[in-house]
C-alpha cells in the first residue's frame, strides 16, 4: 500500500511538472505508477487535490528548514537589504533542484500553484504553506519599495515565478547539452541580483490605454 502511494506521488510529481497540475491526466499518473487499476489515483488519496497536496509534502520540511535558516540572517540585516531574504527563496530552490529531477519538477509545480493561489482548493493550500516561504515573503514585503497594492502583488508575483523557472530551466540544462552553466555559487548570486532589480524597478503608473 506505502509502495503504491509513494509511486504514485512521484509519477505525479512529474506528470503535474510536464503537463500542467490542472490539466495532466490521471490516467497517465496511473500508467506511470506502473498500476494497472485506472482508479488507484482515486483509491488511495480520493481527488486530484490530496493527490496533489501529497506531492507537496515531499519536499517541504527541507524547505522549511533551509528558508528558516537564511531567514533568520536576512532579519539581522538592514531593513533596506533585500538582497538576504531574496536568498532565502533562491538559495533553497537551488539545492532542492539539484538533488534530481523529482526536486526540478517540485519547483515547476509549486511556481504553477503561487500563480493560482487564490483559486486553490484549502487542502493544497495548505501544503503549499507548509514550505515554509510565507514568513519570507512576508519580510520581502516589508522591505519592498513603497507601491501601490496591486503593482506589489503583480511584482511578488513575478518574482517568484522568475525565480522559480530560472532555477528548474537550469536543472533541466543540467541534464542536456546546451549552453555552459554559471557555478552553483555565482549563479545564486547572479539571480538574487537579477531578482533584486525586478524588486526594486522604477514604480509605473496606473495609466489606461488609450
Amino acid at each position: 500500500m506505502a509502495d503504491t502511494r509513494r509511486a504514485l506521488v512521484e509519477a505525479a510529481t512529474e506528470a503535474f511538472a510536464e503537463h500542467g497540475v490542472f490539466t495532466a491526466s490521471l490516467v497517465e499518473v496511473t500508467r506511470r505508477a506502473g498500476q494497472r487499476n485506472r482508479g488507484a489515483v482515486h483509491y488511495h488519496f480520493g481527488s486530484r487535490e490530496s493527490l496533489l497536496a501529497a506531492v507537496l509534502e515531499q519536499h517541504a520540511p527541507f524547505l522549511a528548514r533551509r528558508e528558516g535558516e537564511l531567514l533568520a540572517l536576512a532579519r539581522a540585516t538592514p531593513d533596506t537589504e533585500l538582497g538576504p531574504v531574496l536568498e532565502a527563496i533562491v538559495r533553497p530552490a537551488v539545492e532542492l533542484a539539484e538533488t534530481g529531477t523529482s526536486g526540478r519538477c517540485y519547483l515547476v509545480i509549486v511556481g504553477e500553484l503561487v500563480e493560482e493561489y487564490d483559486r486553490l482548493h484549502p487542502d493544497v493550500a495548505e501544503a503549499l504553506r507548509h514550505t515554509g516561504g510565507y514568513d519570507v515573503y512576508a519580510l520581502l514585503e516589508q522591505r519592498l519599495p513603497d507601491l501601490d497594492d496591486a503593482l506589489r502583488a503583480e511584482r511578488l508575483a513575478l518574482i517568484t515565478g522568475f525565480i522559480l523557472r530560472s532555477v528548474a530551466d537550469r536543472a533541466r540544462q543540467g541534464t542536456s547539452p546546451g549552453r555552459a552553466q554559471l557555478p552553483t555559487e555565482r549563479f545564486v548570486r547572479n539571480l538574487v541580483a537579477m531578482a533584486t532589480g525586478m524588486a526594486t524597478a522604477p514604480a509605473v503608473g496606473g495609466e489606461s490605454a488609450g
